[in-house]
């Protein structure tokens, strides 16, 4: 991809066309600076809405918020413009359905343009300039065309990809303004950060956007011609009519050609996209990034994980029965892992409810049930405190099934917690032994130290009682 490009697509770039835009506007409102004001904000809005599911700073919602009074105060001119262009483009001659149309667009257009002064006056450029100064720092930490963001735009062609199949089927105007949308939402975040794929998509993506848009420009112009009662007689409305639908059929046929069969542009797009086991990592680094974004100490958060897997590892291969050994079971012990600590970002006391609070409020990344979050919550909540108990709403979500894995999970990370109390990471392996009616966790360590011994045993206590076994901690220090 061009340098230009890439610039281009830097939030940075974009907040400040909004700043130059908004100054670029003239006291009349001419269609073009509107429109590029309008472009401007929607890219920076279209890049909050994509970094906003990987990283929680709550700057990122007050770009949203300061830019929706402006976006939808010109949107209403925007369509006024776009209304007018329509009907010059496709009038019939001097028709009065034409003459109506133009009148009704002079007259909005007027009221639209004292209102839109007044949306661009007010809006916060402090505030603005202040969020891109935070904005910007934060966005460098994500690297572009990682599998992190192929897999946002796995979950943007997912959504968009169902309005497709809901748009064909019900064929309604809404369905395919949906679809544009939808569809938008799939093109920015390729445009935005996915520079690799967008270099061979974006004409395609650029394509059917534009044809979309047009089918709703369209809809839009019929509607409003029958609300204001352009056509003085049927002859009148059955003129418009046929030109309005023969319009809008050929570009859905244009539509259809690109978008149906087996070698659609769907499946292409798919195809280049996470597959099988690719998502279930792609999940994992992004459940990663934004624990990282929130936990203060997170090479703890990262240490806990490992030492919580070389437990999970160890236990089934030495006998236990209390749960298969599926790969995704352990990446739910992985990700409560990495998540159980991100209660700190809001609270020193009592973190692990906190923890559960802000796991649970997340949309299931796509590859995820929204089961399986919960579950990855209530596992982090019982990493400290209060031991598991029917009673508490935290594991009452947990479905009756899933209750005793949920509660052996817990207990694994509860003692892999429990043995980096300190944060040091002074105790380097686990390695797990059946010895008898009992399991012995040989832990490495640099330095034994008694205080250790006297947590640890505290914490082992809820793996114990889902194993129905003692479990002894012996420390191995390392010359």
């Amino acid at each position: 991809m061009p340098e230009a490009h890439r610039i281009q697509a830097g939030l940075a770039y974009w907040m400040n066309r909004v700043i130059e835009e908004r100054a670029n506007l003239s006291a009349n409102f001419a269609p073009d600076p509107v429109h590029d004001l309008r472009v401007a904000l929607r890219r920076c809005r279209s890049l909050a809405d994509g970094i906003i599911r990987i990283d929680p700073h709550p700057a990122w919602r007050q770009l949203k918020k300061t830019a929706r009074p402006l976006f939808r105060g010109l949107g209403n001119l925007r369509d006024i413009h776009v209304l007018t262009e329509g009907v010059a483009r496709l009038s019939p001659g001097d028709s009065p359905g034409s003459s109506a149309l133009l009148a009704h667009a002079t007259s909005e257009e007027s009221r639209l343009k004292e209102l839109a002064l007044a949306t661009v006056q007010q809006f916060d450029e402090k505030q603005w300039l202040s969020c891109c100064e935070i904005l910007s720092r934060r966005v460098q930490l994500l690297r572009l065309d990682s599998l992190l963001f192929r897999h946002l735009a796995l979950e943007r062609w997912h959504e968009a990809h169902e309005l497709h199949r809901q748009a064909l089927r019900n064929r309604s105007n809404v369905g395919f303004h949906r679809l544009r949308i939808g569809l938008k939402k799939f093109r920015y975040t390729i445009e935005n950060f996915l520079p690799s794929l967008c270099e061979s998509w974006e004409a395609d993506l650029k394509y059917l956007q534009d044809l979309l848009g047009e089918i709703h420009d369209l809809d839009m112009l019929w509607a409003t011609a029958l609300r204001i009662g352009a056509f003085q007689n049927e002859a009148a409305r059955t003129r418009w009519n046929a030109i309005i639908e023969e319009q809008r059929s050929r570009r859905l046929d244009e539509y259809r050609n690109k978008m149906l069969g087996r070698h659609s542009l769907w499946s292409v797009w798919r195809a280049a996209l996470p597959q099988g086991k690719e998502i279930q990592a792609a999940v994992l680094l992004r459940v990663k990034t934004w624990a990282a974004f929130l936990d203060p100490d997170f090479a703890h958060a990262r240490h806990v994980s490992r030492l919580a897997l070389q437990l999970y590892d160890g236990l089934p291969k030495n006998g236990t029965n209390h749960r298969q050994q599926l790969d995704r079971t352990r990446l739910l012990l992985q990700a409560a892992a990495l998540m159980h600590d991100v209660g700190r970002a809001k609270r020193r006391k009592n973190h692990h409810k906190g923890s559960y609070r802000l796991i649970s409020a997340l949309p299931p990344p796509f590859g995820w049930k929204l089961q399986e979050l919960r579950q990855a919550a209530a596992i982090a909540r019982y990493h400290r405190g209060a031991l598991p108990r029917p009673g508490q709403s935290s594991f009452k979500s947990v479905p009756q099934s899933e209750k005793r894995q949920t509660a052996f999970l817990a207990g694994i990370l509860r003692l892999a917690d429990a043995l980096d109390k300190k944060h040091d990471g002074s105790i380097h392996r686990l390695e797990v032994e059946k010895t008898g009616d009992f399991f012995t966790v040989w832990a490495r360590c640099l330095r034994r130290n008694t205080q250790d011994l006297q947590n640890i045993a505290a914490a082992r206590h809820l793996l114990e009682s889902v194993c129905g076994c003692p479990i002894w901690v012996r420390l191995r220090a390392i010359h």
